[in-house]
């Protein structure tokens, strides 16, 4: 077992739940309480990762983030090196790449509160923050685990961004995903059996933890991106 990418991995997976986290709480407030005409826009974009192909996707951000455009180049000037092929490069990469499976489960969450506490809440005079933090968290708190749990799992297994944007860097940008690659591709089955089972290990973990909350992943993961959970 490579220790080494095994720790990448397990970092880059918390690194990227954590801004995620962040991150879709309230673009997840907006879409789910949002009147905006931007609003289907917005949701479009937020769910293009489930259907563009991972490395259609990590082409595009390593063209991006690299030296032949002014973005990359800007980057690169205020960080004295580029995204691309560092671990900074994976964690942006894998939170576009997520950012559905942290989106989606908590609108969905956030849209199932019922609207007579929200109306409520407006009229006592909470402010969208204040609505957001003390309403629709607390009562939509199996959608952010499930919103959680997905994330972490789907930041642990990719591969094609992985590979586009960060290639194979010993300890900078080699997951277990890379690894159990090079491994099969050096006809390497033992290594790769135990590379393979270690995250087979982790999700089977993962999701016993979201089945044993009852109403979250009834009918399994893609159940909970349409449904996130009853609050």
């Amino acid at each position: 077992m490579d220790l080494q990418a095994l720790a990448l991995t397990i970092k880059l997976a918390t690194v990227t739940t954590a801004i995620l986290l962040c991150l879709a709480i309230p673009l997840a407030a907006w879409l789910a309480l949002g009147r905006s005409r931007w609003r289907i826009l917005a949701e479009a974009l937020t769910g293009l990762p489930l259907v563009l192909p991972p490395t259609v996707l990590g082409f595009y951000l390593l063209v991006l983030l690299g030296p032949r455009t002014s973005l990359g180049r800007a980057i690169s000037a205020l960080l004295g090196h580029p995204l691309a092929f560092s671990f900074a490069g994976l964690v942006v990469g894998s939170v576009i790449y997520s950012l559905p499976f942290a989106v989606q489960p908590i609108v969905a969450g956030f849209a199932a509160v019922d609207g007579s506490i929200i109306d409520a809440a407006r009229l006592l005079g909470a402010g969208p923050v204040r609505l957001v933090r003390t309403i629709l968290i607390p009562l939509a708190g199996r959608s952010l685990l499930t919103a959680v749990i997905l994330s972490f799992l789907h930041t642990l297994g990719e591969f094609g961004v992985v590979l586009m944007l960060g290639g194979d860097i010993p300890g900078a940008t080699r997951t277990l995903s890379i690894v159990l690659f090079n491994q099969v591709e050096g006809f390497d089955y033992a290594a790769a059996n135990r590379t393979a089972a270690t995250l087979l290990v982790f999700c089977v973990i993962a999701l016993i933890v979201v089945y044993a909350r009852p109403g979250t992943l009834a009918a399994g993961p893609k159940s909970a991106l349409k449904s996130g959970g009853q609050p």
